[in-house]
């Protein structure tokens, strides 16, 4: 048990039989009353974010998140396969359980999952990827605006927008926290 007081961002507890990580936290003394504690948290298992308040010096079960590094193998239709690089285990996921995590993952990919009492509740992406163009339409001579993007289709089937000077075939470095364009790899 930890006391509201020493909550940090990244931290992951359990509040009411669900986990979560912390996003925001801020202490406030009111001039009249006694102090709380206003957080935004995140709900690792659904997603989901939620505001909570909590008394100044309340308790929360703290949540030891473990992280095994897995490698993608394959997918078919919903369910995503992964191996534990260690020991060689197999485990199985759906689309629901790993997010935005889908648009991102190619075969032999070393990523992390979190385990919470032995169950697969979140994953950890690399902060950025590198993906092959398989689509996009040709930039013209001459079009060069400052900035100008065209759309892109990459081969996990996610579409971004990319500067005029990328061609299909080309490996592009993608920020899988937001999804944008970085550069050529």
């Amino acid at each position: 048990m930890i006391s509201v007081n020493d909550l940090r961002t990244g931290l992951t507890i359990e509040v009411e039989g669900e986990i979560y990580s912390v996003v925001e936290f801020l202490h406030v003394k009111p001039g009249k009353g006694a102090a709380f504690v206003r957080t935004k948290l995140k709900n690792l298992r659904s997603g989901n974010t939620v505001e909570k308040t909590f008394r100044a010096g309340e308790k929360v079960a703290r949540a030891h998140i473990e992280l095994r590094e897995m490698q993608f193998m394959y997918s078919t239709g919903d369910e995503y396969f992964f191996m534990d690089m260690e020991t060689y285990d197999q485990i199985s996921l759906t689309a629901a359980d790993l997010g935005d995590a889908p648009k991102y993952l190619i075969e032999n990919m070393t990523i992390g999952i979190q385990f919470y009492q032995n169950k697969p509740v979140g994953v950890e992406l690399p902060t950025t990827v590198v993906l092959e163009v398989v689509h996009t339409e040709p930039g013209f001579k001459g079009d060069t605006a400052q900035g100008a993007t065209k759309p892109a289709t990459l081969q996990t089937g996610i579409t971004i927008q990319v500067p005029l000077f990328v061609e299909q075939g080309d490996l592009v470095k993608v920020d899988t926290r937001t999804g944008e364009y970085l550069s050529r790899a």
